[in-house]
């Protein structure tokens, strides 16, 4: 038996309302809490306006408090026949109250109540990923500073170039993550705006304080304009999965270096058995799986803005049922980015780094652009000491002294963590 809401005294064909309403009620039940926190805010302004009276605000709160108790002790369900979370808080403050419950939905559409709680739940999600890039971006500083003075090569076109260290290499991501922690900021600042009152993008002829709901619920301000409240479902979406892309991006590409700088022609790195898998048919294997599926993850998330781009490309003004697709998209896809996060994360907390990498032979001429620098110091002009060098190594006559010494900033002896923390320390408060 359905129980939608909109009913008009006809019951919807079967078929039709399962693949209307898809995976909705599962996925709705991540927005349980904010269901609630939305509604506990709409019947306090519609108190204020004369709308519902103090006595009724009076019972509905404690009821409303119930059901949001019940949605963290993970009590409440969608039952049968209810086409979303929206519809069952209303049916069961009805089912509790009377017909007190069924005034909490005056001045609302589902239009707006359903943008408020994707709102409040893409604010949340991007703080979480937030935190979860700084945990990772504080693991590697930590690991820079620790290693900084353990050399490596660097490679242009997988090429031995010149001499790189353990302290860039984990610093390298750690402020990568930095801009990536911007398009984060970004698609947290464009959620952070209240629809709420733009009921089904047209406004509505009760005086709605719309600026008092803006207070309760946090937010930094309204979407002022009704229709570009209801025009922003979508674009907070694509917001969002431009930054999941972004940090995924990132993790992505240092992924592939694991998995590199773990193999036997490089041996740079190495993780505790216990974190690698073997082969069914080689007993040396030692493979690094779990770098392998955050590899494949990240390249997975990338694609996530292309989705969410080509389901919206075309949709009209107003709200659209294409738009509940967005969910299916988008709720995975901020779970699995912060699950990578975490396991990056305790990965690096048991990394191995070999160290005197650099004096195997096979990296001598990695020192030639020290040594051509070194002349260059000593009087010789630039490209007479390039030739001499290079004349050394065609001739076979080449020895390295293997000195290095880097100094700027952002170099291998001042890598500048220090700086690169204010930045991420700076976008961080942003979350508060």
């Amino acid at each position: 038996m359905s129980k939608q809401l909109w009913n008009k005294g006809f019951q919807p064909n079967d078929i039709i309302e399962a693949f209307t309403v898809g995976q909705d009620r599962e996925l709705d039940l991540r927005l349980a809490r904010y269901d609630v926190q939305g509604s506990i805010a709409h019947i306090k302004m519609l108190t204020s306006i004369g709308l519902l009276t103090q006595e009724e605000l009076d019972i509905l709160l404690p009821a409303l408090q119930q059901i949001a108790d019940e949605i963290e002790r993970g009590e409440f369900v969608i039952e049968d026949g209810v086409e979303d979370v929206h519809s069952q808080v209303e049916f069961l403050l009805t089912a509790r109250l009377g017909d007190v419950g069924k005034k909490i939905h005056s001045g609302r559409s589902r239009n707006d109540q359903v943008l408020v709680d994707l709102k409040l739940f893409f604010r949340d999600e991007l703080k979480n990923i937030a935190h979860a890039v700084d945990r990772l971006f504080r693991r590697l500083q930590q690991l820079s500073e620790q290693h900084k003075d353990k050399l490596m090569p660097g490679y242009t076109h997988l090429q031995v170039a010149m001499p790189s260290s353990f302290g860039l290499w984990f610093g390298a991501y750690a402020e990568a993550l930095t801009d990536d922690m911007q398009l984060v900021k970004a698609a947290y600042n464009i959620a952070n705006q209240n629809p709420l009152g733009s009921a089904a993008g047209y406004g509505s002829s009760f005086p709605l304080d719309r600026e008092m709901t803006t207070t309760l619920l946090g937010f930094e301000n309204p979407h002022y304009n009704v229709v570009a409240a209801q025009m922003s479902r979508g674009k907070t979406e694509r917001a969002l999965a431009v930054a999941v892309a972004a940090v995924a991006s990132t993790l992505g590409r240092f992924a592939m270096d694991v998995c590199m700088w773990m193999c036997n022609n490089f041996g740079f790195i190495k993780f505790p058995d216990e974190l690698t898998t073997g082969s069914s048919i080689m007993p040396h294997k030692k493979n690094p799986d779990v770098f392998e599926i955050m590899r494949g993850k990240c390249n997975r998330l990338q694609a996530v803005p292309n989705e969410l781009t080509i389901l919206t490309a075309n949709l009209p003004l107003g709200y659209n049922r294409d738009l509940q697709l967005m969910k299916d998209i988008v709720f995975p896809a901020t779970t699995e980015l912060i699950d990578c996060l975490d396991t990056a994360d305790f990965m690096l907390q048991h990394i191995e780094v070999k160290d005197h990498i650099l004096d195997d032979s096979r990296y001598d001429y990695i020192f030639t652009v020290e040594d051509v620098n070194r002349l260059v110091l000593e009087g010789v002009p630039f490209r007479d000491a390039y030739r001499q060098v290079g004349m050394a190594v065609q001739k076979g006559e080449y020895k390295p002294t293997r000195e290095v010494h880097h100094t700027h900033l952002g170099s291998i002896g001042n890598p500048a963590n220090d700086r690169v923390a204010e930045k991420m320390d700076k976008l961080m408060e942003g979350f508060n």
